[in-house]
């Protein structure tokens, strides 16, 4: 599992702009930036939906107002969904970044087996990264969701 002050893997992410699909090297896009990165196990589940997203919406404000320049959320979905999900939670300050084939997730060793669920998906967890380096990584037990919401983070900024 990735580590605090470890660089984060190279890796490619999709996103669905208002041009169309963008597949985004994760060296650029986090390239000269502090950025908050939270991951979800799916979008439109009920955690996921009702608390992880909507804290991270609420506080984004407070959030980049420490000096963030970028907030953005992750899942093993495909570009579509997780553009159609920030859309149903008003997620304009965040971007929704697509790991359709969970190899990000898995590069950073966080990926969890949901069986029939939905087979592999991302453990939930936020980290703050700079140019790159997972500068705080937090991790959430199983079933549990603490330490990865918006107010852990932003405490922690």
């Amino acid at each position: 599992m990735i580590e605090q002050g470890q660089t984060l893997p190279a890796a490619t992410l999709s996103e669905l702009g208002a041009d169309g699909m963008i597949n985004h090297d994760i060296k650029e896009l986090f390239a000269n930036k502090r950025v908050v990165l939270f991951a979800v196990p799916g979008a439109f589940t009920p955690t996921c939906s009702a608390s992880h997203l909507p804290g991270f919406v609420a506080l984004a404000d407070k959030i980049k107002a420490k000096g963030v320049d970028m907030i953005a959320c992750v899942s093993v979905n495909d570009a579509f969904v997780m553009k159609a999900w920030g859309e149903a939670q008003n997620a304009e300050e965040i971007r929704m970044l697509a790991d359709g084939d969970a190899s990000f997730t898995k590069a950073l060793g966080l990926e969890m087996d949901t069986q029939s669920f939905g087979g592999v998906r991302s453990t939930r967890y936020a980290m703050i990264v700079d140019n790159g380096v997972v500068t705080l990584l937090n991790v959430e037990a199983p079933k549990q969701f603490e330490v990865s919401k918006a107010e852990a983070i932003l405490e922690s900024l």
